[in-house]
Order: structure tokens, then C-alpha cells, then sequence
């Protein structure tokens, strides 16, 4: 099977984790659909996976699938996912030519029938040298031209761009480009500036800017159920709540109520009554949910009296009970990676919308 001559394909990587890959990635995809269809997409190496159909594939993928329905096959778009014992089964037993093959036959059929491919990378360049699938080698394996998305500032991002781009190069990848995120938004016009003639001194365009959107930095309460656990006490239809700020209820309920705003996610125990009814008053007390906290993380798996709970399932608020203590809980909600679900509405609208306005979406086809 032959890609055809005209293929587009765009490798989207990333100089560190959680720079805002996913975000591109969407951004492209639902770019390249209109500009350039039918396009294709991939995860070739996935670290953090989902059941989908009774495939294990890179959560990102299903993200992707859920949303652009690309005519490609579930295990074509994630060839490998790295389970808990993966690297350590590979580096005692490598299979180099193997797992390219894999990849590279999943990609030709990903291809088949598209106009462009858009391909996300994992982590940095090098992630995946241990099992011989790094960013790097990923990219020159499948002949793609790489775009490096970075985080907000001038001298960091600039050094870290020159690291990558080094072993893009010795794989004899070509980086066509760059992406800032997460800029702030009064910066934005001056750090374009300046970092568009920094890494121009490097021969390197800056293809976009995209400003810091809270939106798509935020967590929602789906989230918080996903990856800490516990009881959904209340608020099924309400876990799509974006969580804006956290307050620890280790006070009495008149201080709280100083703290409990709109899109908090209050952490309590779940006998602290007098802060549950604080946080249920500032939702009940107003005529629509402008006032209503996020949700509520109780903890100490103690649930709340059943008056309490009788009254809670009144209110859109979502609650969730824990066994962690209230610290343990905090620690472990700040240490969630955001990632974008198929079900974050805002958060995928803000995507789109981003890489629409703020990257040249235009110049990185003409370079491919």
C-alpha cells in the first residue's frame, strides 16, 4: 500500500510534558478537516490508555474519535500503548524492527484515502528512546515534518526548543516550526516579538502564539471522580463542572463562607454538616447557579447524615466521598493532569477556536 504523493503529514510534539500538544492537536485536526480533508490521525505511542470498544488505546485517541470520527480503524490510530510492565518486557527483550514495523503499517493504513495526517507526539523529543520509539525516531520513520509546542516566556523556551530540535535533526526529522502556549495575555504582542526574533537567530519560525485560557487549564468534577476514586454521593448530570479554585474546609462555616465562590471545589469531611450546608446555601440562596460551588470532595470516608444528603440531592452540586483525608485529597486533586474528555464541551470549543485565531495554520500546509 502507497501513501499517495500530495500526503500532508504533521507530527505535533512537545519540548515537556503537559505543554498543550493535545490542544494543537485538536486544533489542527479540526483546522486540517476544512482545509485539507479527509485527514487522519494517531497517538503511535500512548502512555496513558482507555478501553474503547474493546480496544486499549491512548486516551487522546479516544478523545480524538469521539470527536472528528476519522474513517481510520481504533488500534491503526494506537499502535502502542505502554502498559505497567511494557519497557521493562522490552529492554529484556528488544524487537526494534518489530515495533517500527508496527507502527509504520498502522500509519499506512491511517493514511489510506486521507489528504493529511496529523500525529501527536508523547512527552518530549526523546520519550520513547527505552523501547527505540522516540519522538524522534517516530517522526523519520514516518517521513513527517514536526511542529515543537512550548510553554510561555523568551530565555527557557528558546533553550529548551534548541535541546529538542537537536535529536529532531539527528534523526534527520525536520522541525518546520513553533508554537508558544500559555502566554499570558498582556504579554502577548511583546513575547511573540521577542521570541520570534530569538529563534529566528536560529533559523526557526514561531507559527503561533496562543494566550493562557483558563478554560482549558481548569479541571472538571468528571475528572476528580477519574482519577482519585470514590462514591459519587450526588450529581451524575453535574460532573462536568469546571473547578476554578480549591478550599480546604478547616475552618468554621462563617469564614467559609468567605472562600466558597462560584466553580470551587470545596474538600470537607463528611460529618463537617455546618460547611456541606454552607457551601449548599450559596447555591440555594440565589435564583440561578451563579453562586453554586463546582463540587464537594468529603473526606475521611464518613458519609453525611441522610437529612444532610436528602437536602444535598436537591442541588446541582456533585459530591464525591473519599477514604483520604482532607490534606491527602487536596495533594492529590493539584497533582491531576488536565486533559481534555470527549464530554468538556468548552474546553474542545477553546481549542478549536485558539488555534484558529492565534497559529498559522495556512503556512504549516504550504510547508508541508
Amino acid at each position: 500500500m502507497s501513501e499517495a504523493p500530495s500526503l500532508k503529514k504533521l507530527f505535533v510534539a512537545a519540548t515537556k510534558q503537559n505543554e498543550g500538544k493535545t490542544t494543537l492537536s485538536l486544533g489542527l485536526l479540526s483546522a486540517f478537516s476544512e482545509a485539507r480533508p479527509p485527514v487522519g490521525f494517531m497517538k503511535p505511542v500512548g502512555q496513558r490508555y482507555v478501553e474503547v470498544d474493546n480496544v486499549r488505546v491512548d486516551e487522546d485517541v479516544a478523545l480524538m474519535r469521539a470527536i472528528f470520527e476519522p474513517a481510520c480503524g481504533l488500534a491503526d490510530m494506537s499502535p502502542v500503548t505502554v502498559g505497567r510492565t511494557f519497557t521493562r518486557d522490552y529492554i529484556r527483550e528488544p524487537k526494534p524492527d518489530e515495533i517500527a514495523a508496527r507502527v509504520r503499517a498502522a500509519f499506512e493504513r491511517v493514511a489510506e484515502g486521507k489528504r493529511s495526517v496529523v500525529i501527536e507526539g508523547t512527552g518530549h523529543a526523546g520519550v520513547g528512546s527505552v523501547f527505540d520509539l522516540s519522538n524522534a525516531h517516530v517522526a523519520r520513520l514516518l517521513g513527517a515534518k514536526v511542529v515543537l509546542i512550548t510553554t510561555g516566556g523568551i530565555g527557557r523556551p528558546i533553550d529548551e526548543v534548541m535541546l529538542n530540535r537537536s535529536l529532531f535533526q539527528d534523526h534527520g526529522a525536520e522541525l518546520l516550526g513553533v508554537v508558544l502556549n500559555k502566554v499570558l495575555p498582556k504579554k502577548l504582542d511583546d513575547i511573540a516579538d521577542v521570541v520570534s526574533r530569538g529563534l529566528g537567530r536560529q533559523g526557526i519560525d514561531l507559527l503561533g502564539v496562543i494566550p493562557y485560557e483558563p478554560v482549558l487549564a481548569n479541571p472538571t468534577m468528571q475528572q476528580v471522580l477519574d482519577e482519585i476514586g470514590g462514591e459519587l454521593l450526588h450529581g451524575d448530570a453535574y460532573l462536568s463542572n469546571e473547578i476554578q479554585t480549591v478550599v480546604v474546609g478547616a475552618m468554621t462555616a462563617h469564614r467559609a463562607l468567605d472562600y466558597i465562590y462560584r466553580n470551587c471545589l470545596l474538600i470537607t469531611p463528611g460529618d463537617r454538616d455546618d460547611l456541606i450546608l454552607a457551601a449548599m446555601s450559596r447555591c440555594t440562596v440565589s435564583m440561578d447557579d451563579s453562586n453554586c460551588v463546582a463540587g464537594m470532595l468529603l473526606t475521611g470516608g464518613v458519609r453525611p447524615q441522610e437529612n444532610i444528603l436528602s437536602m444535598l440531592r436537591r442541588t446541582e452540586i456533585p459530591a464525591v466521598l473519599v477514604d483520604d483525608d482532607s490534606y491527602s485529597a487536596a495533594s492529590a486533586v493539584k497533582d491531576i493532569k488536565i486533559k481534555i474528555q470527549p464530554s468538556d464541551d468548552r474546553k474542545i470549543a477553546a481549542a478549536r477556536r485558539l488555534v484558529q485565531r492565534y497559529v498559522d495554520v495556512p503556512k504549516i500546509l504550504d510547508l508541508l
